[in-house]
């Protein structure tokens, strides 16, 4: 998998690290050299010196070829920004972080669905924690070596679920289309663009990412 980082926060940092761990292709972009050489020595991934709202920038990561962009700077306006010129030029998938809530309806309205906000995630955590109930990340209550991994349909793995020829130890538990949320059995005709939500065990890891993260 391929993954874009606009800006070299301490978030971007810990991201692109647990990325580059499961031998992930990583890019950061950020505007400012002293903190790109500060990187470098303890980061082994891609740079690129520039402002990422910019779209000559973003077009030299290729955004045909990524996966996923993460926009993490810590200016909730610059990210806002980073993410449509991301979506005009073709990014498959983005992330936008935003710290002030107040924000969140605008990125809906302009079309960005995949938002952190994260005061809220951080109190929502320990609301969950002080109840019992199971947090919105309620994989972190699986036990053992069960695990969660979700990838985005390619037009080549359209048709019926049962087709799909998944792993014996990868169920299918949920398909996001749009804005439906699909609850998949046998029949369920799955279509490009879906992502396919499973839950699967550490050891099936490797195998579900080579298939459906692979780069190039």
């Amino acid at each position: 998998m391929r993954v874009i980082l606009v800006g070299a926060s301490a978030v971007a940092v810990a991201t692109a690290e647990g990325l580059i761990a499961r031998k992930h292709d990583v890019v950061i972009i950020e505007q400012h050299k002293e903190r790109i050489d500060a990187l470098k020595d303890t980061l082994d991934c891609g740079y690129i010196l520039g402002d990422g709202t910019k779209p000559a920038i973003l077009r030299e990561v290729e955004p045909a070829e990524s996966d996923l962009l993460l926009c993490v700077t810590g200016n909730d306006q610059s990210n806002i920004l980073a993410s449509l010129v991301g979506r005009s030029l073709g990014f498959s998938r983005i992330v936008t972080k935003i710290e002030d809530p107040e924000f969140e309806h605008i990125c809906r309205e302009l079309g960005l669905s995949d938002i952190i906000i994260p005061d809220r995630n951080t109190a929502q955590r320990l609301v969950d924690m002080a109840t019992g109930r199971l947090p919105e990340d309620f994989a972190a209550y699986f036990k053992g070596e069960v695990r969660l991994f979700s990838f985005v349909l390619r037009a080549d793995d359209a048709g019926a679920l049962a087709d799909l020829d998944l792993p014996d130890r990868a169920l299918p538990i949920i398909v996001y289309r749009d804005d439906a949320v699909l609850l998949p059995d046998s029949d369920t005709q799955l279509k490009k663009g879906d992502e396919v939500v499973l839950v699967t065990d550490a050891g099936m890891l490797t195998e579900l990412e080579e298939r459906w993260h692979r780069t190039g």
